[in-house]
């Protein structure tokens, strides 16, 4: 039978999702817990390779085994293996022939600044400071140029292998909620799929407008001029969260 998990962990003690030789990963730590409970190794495929430092609340993976454990329950057993910043969310089963690599279903990420003179310690392993004022209806306006299908080469690190640039991202929004000492500002991005680090530097991109750096319109230029060096600088990694992965319900 195939089983799908939910997976929620702070990245940033891991080396990414995929399994490296001599480095931790998240899809190690999972593998080994999986296999503790099935009593045998399994092989666990996740839908996000999510990048060194890298968070998520809602990554998803799946594997087969055979097992008496309720789908529903493995979760809570899986558990009991994993460290701590791990934590499968929800277990469930799926048809044997689903496969994460075709699903069509929308992925969220969401990357956070904190905007304040000083950024509680609690804050630093999800968060980037920002100790400036910040023009938030500038980067909802220049959030927007990002919307539709674009060839994002210009939102691309180097040394990706894809056969296109061209990604369609489905909303972008801009939000500010309290904080203890700020704010935080949240960009939340959506679409069926991203390029390599293409999320931290339209994020970067956005806060050079925010900062009043550089004119909404810019983005449309960056987009347009398919050229990295037109955009602005990709944000840490430990400020970018995989919200959640939707299922395709095709």
């Amino acid at each position: 039978m195939r089983y799908c998990l939910v997976l929620a962990y702070d990245g940033t003690d891991y080396h990414g999702w995929q399994i490296q030789e001599g480095v931790a990963t998240i899809q190690e730590e999972v593998q080994k817990a999986v296999g503790m409970v099935i009593g045998e190794p399994i092989q666990v495929a996740g839908a996000s390779r999510t990048d060194a430092g890298v968070h998520a609340y809602g990554n998803l993976a799946v594997f087969d085994a055979e097992t008496t454990i309720p789908a529903e329950k493995l979760a809570v057993v899986i558990n009991q293996n994993l460290p701590g910043n791990i934590r499968v969310m929800q277990s469930f089963g799926v048809a044997d022939g689903f496969d994460l690599r075709k699903n069509k279903g929308e992925k969220t990420y969401r990357y956070r600044y904190f905007i304040g003179d000083i950024m509680p310690p609690l804050y630093e392993r999800f968060a980037v400071h920002v100790p400036y004022r910040i023009q938030v209806r500038a980067m909802k306006e220049a959030g927007k140029y990002y919307e539709g299908e674009h060839d994002f080469a210009a939102f691309c690190a180097a040394g990706a292998q894809v056969l296109t640039t061209v990604r369609t991202v489905n909303q972008v929004s801009v939000e500010v909620t309290p904080a203890i000492g700020g704010e935080f500002l949240d960009i939340f991005v959506k679409g069926e799929g991203f390029l390599y680090n293409m999320v931290r530097i339209m994020s970067g991109t956005l806060l050079q407008v925010g900062m009043g750096r550089k004119e909404p319109v810019w983005v449309k230029d960056a987009i347009e001029s398919c050229q990295r060096e037109q955009a602005g600088p990709t944000a840490p990694a430990k400020g970018l969260t995989l919200m959640g992965i939707s299922l395709d319900k095709e």
